[in-house]
């Protein structure tokens, strides 16, 4: 089982398709690997191991050889305790839905079923997934398996830190200002933000809304395309929904090419940088030269990007929350109070002018993109700091006025709405790791994965996973 435990997603699935392995070995080794790690990190408080050997016996009536070629075939899965499981308690990381159990389960969650996938459980996640750091009133706080003394990060923190410790083998997770790019940086995998409607979800309270997407972590870059191939296709709960492209992304990464210039900013001209994680990124953006005509400093202008991300957020948070301000407010954390105050506020003027400002940034990101094929920046400010902290209050003499602030660097991308990948490019001093972001342009996920792979195949960092929970002396 610990053999199990320690393979990659591609060849477990490997494994699965050649009848090499059954899913419920699987199931075994997950559930086992749970037991001995999770005391340690708390990453999945929720777990389903009945539902998913119930889903185990349907899949073994079945002839593999019906299949599709896009199948899990009985693989192990987390799913973000931000989204409906049937049947399984679904808190969203708030008191005031502590006891819920879904009835339904989001049409990504029916997909990934359908295409083989088992959820073994629900990761963990902050109250409504806000915030860069994973704790909450109902299930406590998630630690980080490099130093349990230290966040994964969020909001997607329960399913990164499941990931970094063998727990599973995929995992899925969502994005609006870093959710997935900075919990892969802090625990040293993979996460993926693809371009908004890449992957439907639903019912939604926003089905129009383009900034919180749904996407893959794994533990290197081919298992992350595997899942977003599992992941991906249209459906009418989602309107605008893409449809699934006619090359997967695992075979988008069978032929590498030779890229065009890539531009590096180490801080997209406005965010200030811990000096370490500045030094790891750079070294990483002159590696990327070898695959590409060249890298240059620069990116395009950003100037706007966070005051657009804070109002737009704000005006999700307001159209989701306000409901549960009136009804619950002793109920709710402070952050996200603050957060649904903030888009009360807000005016029409407001929301229109952060509307036209993102239309006008997009087409500044759109001519850059003529000239360069990629964008690379740091994930993160900092390392993963310590989880008894909310948020990052400081960096370089920088103080920040709000929660949010700590993460420009992920949330002034969101903005472009063009995929990036978090992809760990190197170690502090003391041994955590450090991410870097690849952003290509709108809709082209497959050449975000290529760079991004290319780049993985030259170092060592995705091999260092999963790994046993560690406890500083």
């Amino acid at each position: 089982m610990s053999d199990l435990v320690k393979m990659t997603a591609t060849e477990v699935v490997d494994l699965l398709k050649a009848g090499k392995v059954s899913p419920n070995e699987l199931l075994d080794a997950s559930e086992k690997r749970i037991k001995e790690t999770d005391g340690a990190i708390n990453a999945m408080p929720t777990l389903c191991f009945d539902r998913a050997r119930a889903h185990a016996a349907r899949l073994e009536t079945e002839n593999p050889t019906d299949r599709p070629e896009t199948h899990l075939h009985g693989l192990p899965i987390a799913i973000k305790d931000l989204t409906p499981v049937k049947d399984v308690r679904f808190t969203l990381g708030s008191p005031i839905f502590a006891d819920q159990i879904a009835t339904y389960s989001d049409v990504m969650v029916e997909r990934l079923e359908e295409r083989g996938g088992i959820v073994v459980g629900k990761s963990n996640t902050p109250e409504f997934g806000a915030g860069g750091q994973t704790f909450n009133e109902v299930f406590g706080t998630t630690a980080n398996p490099w130093d349990t003394t230290r966040t994964p990060g969020g909001s997607s923190g329960g399913a990164a830190a499941a990931l970094a410790a063998g727990q599973v083998w995929l995992a899925q997770g969502s994005d609006l200002g870093g959710s997935l790019r900075t919990p892969a940086s802090f625990t040293g995998i993979v996460g993926l933000r693809p371009s908004p409607k890449r992957v439907a979800h639903g019912p939604l309270r926003l089905p129009f809304s383009t900034y919180p997407v749904e996407g893959p972590m794994g533990r290197n870059v081919s298992d992350t395309a595997l899942l977003l191939d599992m992941m991906a296709g249209a459906h009418i709960l989602d309107p605008s929904s893409l449809p699934t492209p006619e090359i997967s992304y695992v075979d988008s990464l069978k032929n590498i090419p030779k890229f065009g210039r890539a531009a590096y900013s180490p801080d997209l001209g406005q965010c200030p940088v811990d000096p370490e994680v500045a030094d790891i990124c750079a070294k990483a953006a002159q590696d990327f030269a070898r695959y590409c005509a060249g890298v240059d400093e620069t990116c395009p202008d950003l100037h706007d990007g966070e005051e657009i991300f804070q109002t737009l957020r704000a005006q999700i948070f307001i159209a989701n929350h306000a409901p549960l301000l009136k009804e619950h407010r002793d109920k709710l954390k402070p952050e996200v109070i603050w957060n649904i105050e903030k888009g009360a506020k807000l005016n029409a003027n407001d929301i229109g002018a952060a509307q036209r400002a993102q239309g006008e940034l997009y087409q500044r990101v759109v001519k850059f993109f003529s000239d360069y094929d990629f964008l690379l920046a740091p994930a993160s400010i900092v390392p993963a700091f310590s989880h008894s902290k909310r948020y990052v209050e400081e960096v370089a003499g920088v103080k920040f006025d709000n929660y949010m602030s700590w993460l420009a660097l992920p949330s002034i991308l969101t903005v472009t709405n063009c995929p990036v990948i978090s992809v760990p490019c190197g170690f502090t001093k003391s041994g955590l790791p450090v991410g870097l972001q690849i952003m290509g342009p709108n809709a082209r996920e497959d050449r975000v994965l290529q760079a991004a792979y290319a780049f993985e195949r030259d170092h060592d960092f995705a091999a260092r996973v999963p790994i046993d929970p560690r406890t500083p002396a």
